[in-house]
């Protein structure tokens, strides 16, 4: 019961550090092009402290689109229960979300092997 409510005490925090950096990149470059976004440039911006992954494994990853009009904050090597937390909750801050590379908030996608991919698309 205890492991229970820690993983769900993880999430919860995994999900407000997840919008605020979403909220925080786009007030930061929201005007103009998200092409420069990296953890790396997050960081040196001041937007976040480290560049430990909010959920997942450490190889996680902040990226624009080609043009720039969008970014995605992905995280990797998330377990199935991750996988399918991040999937099945509705985000007002992500305009869609990317699962093992499938467009879509379907948890069905996540796989039991526990090396998921999730990735939040923000505009």
């Amino acid at each position: 019961m205890y492991h229970s409510a820690n993983q769900k005490q993880k999430r919860l925090i995994a999900s407000e550090e997840l919008k605020e950096i979403a909220q925080k990149t786009k007030t930061l470059l929201g005007y103009s092009s998200y092409l420069p976004v990296s953890v790396d440039y997050l960081i040196e911006a001041g937007v976040i402290t480290s560049d430990k992954a909010p959920a997942g494994g450490d190889n996680w990853s902040v990226t624009s689109n080609f043009d720039g009009t969008e970014f995605y904050i992905n995280l990797v090597n998330l377990t199935f229960e991750e996988c399918a937390y991040f999937t099945t909750k509705k985000f007002d801050w992500a305009t869609d979300i990317s699962v093992n590379t499938y467009t879509s908030s379907d948890s069905s996608y996540c796989m039991k092997s526990g090396d998921n991919t999730v990735s939040f698309i923000v505009k």
